[in-house]
């Protein structure tokens, strides 16, 4: 801070000018719901920890050195051009297809209820989901970059990432994981809308993914008693069954009311609830920290969300098209994750196995989510430091 004095008639003025750093939002809320994460995820964990391991920290540690492998990860992020990523999202895309397929081989995939979705490496067990979802954003961004003026004008360019996306689809439904489904196409659709897409092209993809749905159910009986399930989880039939967990979550909420029964107090993660720490954290959160707790998490994904979205309004008000697709791809990754996994703890939406992020526990989704976060943040950094495109030329 920079001081002038000048002195007159005896007084002395004191003008400051403020010119300091202003504080980085997207790090702020990131720490703020890491240690949120860490504190809920270890008090929801403890009990089950200790019956497993015979340490009831042994959920804490792992989260610890998860987080140390992420903040790494991140500054590693932090320091590669944007322009990068550009040129790269086809071979990541295509790398994630490939690790998609490779989760259904036999031998290569490892199948934990009844779902193929990792890959044991050893010392990790990958989830290429997470991965392809990023990805997935990449490509798109840059498509879309590429190609805005076709994604406006003809179906072709509506089309092309069309194909793009079923193959995606596809694998993601032999997994099967419906939530990453869920999320990769809600995140391209809004992507392809705010690229200008003409509304009308959207009906005839809703009418086929309503086909799909449908389909689905028919297919697989399970999906059905899953919505059954949803409408009336406190019936006879369901209160033991398909709609236990969702019961179990009710009851950890009605216990919280406004401010909770304190941390550690709750009764829901002594095995009544399944999947306490991963899944269905945010209703031990009611519990232990009520509405209030449960408002002040929701706070902070909604600051995350909103910066997002205005770095990706800022972007392409200066003609980073790349950049500003990737700033709203990012936040509504962020967006459909959290709504969907706050519909499922509280009832308005179907019971479906989908962590949150940097709250829940598990490693892929940590990482993948603070790589999301530090995109976000070398976007804001190359914004504020870097002159803008010129608008004839073709690459950001």
């Amino acid at each position: 801070m920079s001081m002038v004095l000048n002195r007159g008639r005896g007084a002395i003025r004191v003008k400051a000018r403020a010119n300091e750093r202003p504080v980085n939002t997207l790090l702020l809320v990131l720490l703020l719901l890491l240690g949120t994460g860490l504190i809920m995820m270890t008090s929801a964990s403890m009990e089950i920890a200790n019956s497993l391991a015979g340490d009831p920290f042994y959920f804490f540690k792992r989260q610890v050195f998860f987080i140390g492998v992420a903040l790494v990860v991140m500054l590693i992020t932090l320091h590669i051009n944007m322009n990068l990523w550009y040129r790269s999202s086809p071979l990541l895309l295509c790398l994630a297809l490939v690790l998609l397929a490779a989760v259904l081989v036999p031998g290569l995939g490892t199948v934990v209820n009844g779902s193929a979705r990792w890959i044991d490496l050893g010392f990790y067990r990958l989830q290429p989901s997470e991965m392809a979802k990023i990805f997935m954003v990449l490509y798109m961004a840059a498509y879309l970059q590429r190609h805005r003026d076709e994604v406006h004008e003809r179906w072709s360019g509506f089309l092309k990432p069309m194909v793009i996306l079923a193959a995606a689809i596809t694998l993601l439904h032999f997994e099967p994981d419906h939530g990453a489904m869920v999320i990769m196409m809600l995140t391209t659709f809004t992507m392809l809308f705010l690229a200008g897409a003409r509304l009308h092209r959207f009906v005839l993809i809703v009418m086929v993914c309503f086909a799909g749905v449908v389909a689905l159910a028919i297919m697989k009986p399970y999906v059905i008693n899953r919505l059954t399930s949803f409408l009336n989880p406190w019936a006879a039939e369901y209160v033991y069954g398909e709609g236990y967990q969702l019961t179990q979550a009710l009851i950890a909420f009605g216990r919280g009311e406004w401010f909770g029964v304190g941390l550690g107090n709750s009764i829901q993660k002594l095995y009544f609830l399944p999947e306490a720490h991963t899944d269905f954290v945010l209703s031990i959160i009611a519990e232990e920290m009520g509405l209030l707790g449960v408002l002040l998490v929701m706070a902070l994904f909604v600051a995350l969300i909103w910066t997002a979205l205005r770095l990706g309004r800022e972007c392409e008000a200066r003609g980073r098209l790349f950049e500003a697709y990737v700033a709203y791809g990012t936040g509504m990754l962020f967006a459909t994750q959290v709504f969907i996994n706050f519909g499922v703890n509280t009832g308005l939406l179907p019971t479906k196995g989908l962590t949150l992020p940097f709250l829940s526990y598990g490693g892929n989704s940590l990482l993948i989510s603070c790589f999301m976060v530090a995109i976000l943040m070398r976007i804001e950094f190359e914004l504020r430091t870097q002159p803008d495109p010129d608008p004839a030329g073709g690459e950001p």
